[in-house]
Formats: structure tokens, C-alpha cells, sequence
């Protein structure tokens, strides 16, 4: 997108954005996402922490929820019920008879169920075909650090709706599970872009999660590698996130795609919906935010990527400044035996975790780019 004399800004799918100081607002008539994932009454996961940022950088956000809980999982106890795929279809034809299915974008996220999941992969092959130009970003909530935290006949579902995708946001444990590769070196981690990418034919992975362990540590270009001392050379206490956009030129059949990193200091504490924003900000900031000629120069999947990592961590802080201010009953470190034994405890140490949107919705508007979330080059990642 490039700014123009008028003070508008020239969207890369022909829109407009307009720009008020120091914040962008989407352009009306190209600015409708459906958004499709889990709702809780109470916090920001799901929809909760997906919606409200997109409206705050200016879309028209639809939604249909895929659960409606009281409350996110990490409390333990929840109540509430998930959307059955005969319902979600009923919703989603009904949508159509009355002409409101209208996205430029589509936003999809947990799904906890295969026939739920596959009405939902209806919906966006129809969608494709009537829009091909529609962006999909597709977040493959599948789980994280080892376990499901969906049945597992969702994992097939999702190989077959990666086509479809125009960018996917896995974690590292997703991509392990979407492509059968355990990620444990630089080899397997080319393995597993390159099948998604290639089999799959998805056109820009974006890993958002990466635990900076030792062999990950060691074949970073020294730009990429954030600075010692480490807390622990075992687990360093950071994360990478890396974009893979697929190269569309024949300038080097070598390089399969354009590789962007950054490692992003963890913050302690547990906190729900992370992934949720991320994707939101990423799906929001794709072909819209204005690239400097100096920056990521024709990959707008780094520019995203920048915003929404940047975004993130900070809304990330503030959430825990805030939760640093709360009465220590409400600050009680994580001990599976007590918390069961007195779930109160949970309770209030989630309670006081939710993640600060409203009271960060600056950062949202936000168009700067901090250090912290730049993307850089990764330069020689397909070079044996």
C-alpha cells in the first residue's frame, strides 16, 4: 500500500485506507471479515480476543461462534456448549439466502470437531470460488507442547483445508502434527516448510512460536540471535517467530521461499488467547499497512507479521503490569496440587491474566513498528 498526495493510502487489493495521525483505518467497501472460532463470556480468547482488534483497526467484523463457553479452558471448570455442524450450516446458508455473506477476508480458529470443522471447510471452498482474491488466514488450532485440544480426526480435516489457506498461523507443535515432522533441527524444520509450502500448497506460513532451544540457537544468523547471558542454555526464554512467504520468481529454484525471524523474550506467566490476537492483528495488518521501500521490500507477509508480533508482545506487557499490581492472593504461582485442592486459586490467577485489550486498544490503532517485532532476513536458510 502506498501513500498518495491526498494523505489516503492505496491498498495492495486496489481499496484505500485512511489515516488519522498516527492510526489506520481500513477502507469500508473492502474491509468485511468473517470471523469464525469459539466465544466465552467472560475474558479474551477465541472471537473475544480477535473481534475487537480488527474493529479497532477499522473493519466490519461478522461472527459466528463455533463454542459459546462461560469461560476459557484454563480455569478448569466451564460450562456452555459447541456449535454443531448442522447448526453452523444452517447459519451460513441463512447468510447467504439473505445476501450478508460478503467477506474480503476470513478469519478461522478453534474448532474443536471434524463435522464441525468440515462444514466449515465448505464454507470457505465456496467462498474461494466465488472470491478467489479472498484472503483466508486459517489458525490450525490443533494444540500446543504436546497435547490436543481437539479430537483428534480434526488433524485430517485440516490437511485438506491447507489449500485453501492464504496464510496459516500453526505453532510449532501444529506443525509438527499438520506435516508428521518433528521439528529438531535446521533439516526438519526446511522439511516441514517445504511440505507445507509444496504439498499442501499454502503460500505463507507464519510459525508463530518456536522455543529457542540450543539447535535452534546455534543456526541463527548472529542478526537473528537475541544477546546473552541466557537464564538457561537448556531454555534460553525465548521464542522465535518465523514467516516463510513461498517465492513466486525463478531467480534461484534453490530458495523455496523468503524466510523472516525474530525472537521475542518470554514474559512469565500464563496467558490465554495469545495466539488468537496474533492471528487477528496478522489477518488485519496483511496487504494494508503501508511497507517503507527500505522495509521488506515486496513481502507484505514480513510487514504483517512485524505489526502483529509487535502488537502482541506489547499488549503482553501490559497485561502483565497489570497483573503485577493485583492483591498477592491473585498472584499465586502455578502448583497443580494446590490449585486442586483449592481452585480458587486457579480462578483468581486467570482471572487477573485476561489479556488488557481494552485498556490497550492504542496499541492496537497504533502504525508504528517497534524494534522488538521487526522481521529480518534469514538469509542462507536453504543453503544445505
Amino acid at each position: 500500500m502506498a501513500i498518495d498526495v491526498a494523505g489516503q493510502s492505496t491498498m495492495a487489493n486496489g481499496g484505500t485506507a485512511s489515516r488519522t495521525g498516527n492510526y489506520e483505518i481500513a477502507a469500508p467497501h473492502l474491509s468485511r471479515i468473517l470471523s469464525i472460532q469459539s466465544h466465552v463470556a467472560f475474558g479474551y480468547v477465541g472471537g473475544k480476543a480477535a473481534v475487537f482488534p480488527l474493529q479497532c483497526l477499522g473493519y466490519d467484523v461478522d461472527v459466528v461462534n463455533t463454542v459459546n463457553f462461560s469461560n476459557h479452558s484454563g480455569y478448569r471448570r466451564f460450562g456452555g456448549t459447541k456449535t454443531t455442524a448442522a447448526e453452523l450450516s444452517q447459519i451460513f446458508a441463512s447468510m447467504e439466502e439473505n445476501g450478508l455473506l460478503l467477506p474480503s477476508r476470513l478469519l478461522t480458529g478453534y474448532i474443536p470437531e471434524a463435522k464441525a470443522l468440515t462444514a466449515v471447510y465448505d464454507l470457505a471452498k465456496k467462498l474461494k470460488s466465488k472470491t478467489p482474491e479472498l484472503i483466508y488466514l486459517l489458525d490450525p488450532v490443533i494444540g500446543d507442547a504436546g497435547q490436543l485440544y481437539v479430537a483428534p480426526d480434526v488433524v485430517p480435516v485440516y490437511r485438506t483445508m491447507l489449500s485453501l489457506a492464504s496464510i496459516i498461523t500453526p505453532n510449532w507443535f501444529e506443525v509438527e502434527v499438520l506435516t508428521d515432522i518433528k521439528l529438531s533441527d535446521l533439516a526438519s524444520l526446511r522439511l516441514a516448510l517445504r511440505k507445507l509450502h509444496t504439498e499442501f500448497h499454502v503460500p505463507n506460513v507464519v510459525i508463530s512460536s518456536i522455543p529457542l532451544k540450543p539447535w535452534l540457537l546455534d543456526v541463527l544468523p548472529a542478526q537473528l540471535r537475541p544477546a546473552p547471558p541466557f537464564p538457561n542454555t537448556e531454555d534460553p526464554g525465548y521464542l522465535l517467530c518465523l514467516a516463510s512467504a513461498a517465492r513466486t520468481d525463478d531467480a534461484d529454484t534453490r530458495v523455496l521461499s523468503t524466510i523472516h525471524a525474530r525472537c521475542v523474550p518470554l514474559i512469565p506467566g500464563y496467558f490465554s488467547g495469545v495466539g488468537d490476537l496474533f492471528s487477528a492483528l496478522l489477518i488485519g495488518h496483511f496487504h494494508f499497512s503501508s511497507i517503507p521501500p527500505s522495509a521488506h521490500p515486496s513481502n507484505p507477509l514480513a510487514h504483517a507479521t512485524s505489526s502483529a508480533l509487535h502488537k502482541t508482545h506489547l499488549m503482553l506487557q501490559l497485561t502483565h503490569e497489570h497483573a503485577k499490581t493485583l492483591p498477592e492472593d491473585e498472584r499465586l504461582p502455578t502448583d497443580e496440587e494446590k490449585d486442586a485442592m483449592e481452585p480458587v486459586r486457579r480462578f483468581k490467577r486467570m482471572r487477573g491474566r485476561e489479556l488488557r485489550l481494552v485498556q490497550g486498544q492504542d496499541i492496537i490503532r497504533s502504525t508504528e513498528i517497534g524494534e522488538l517485532g521487526a522481521m529480518d532476513v534469514w538469509e542462507g536458510f536453504w543453503e544445505a
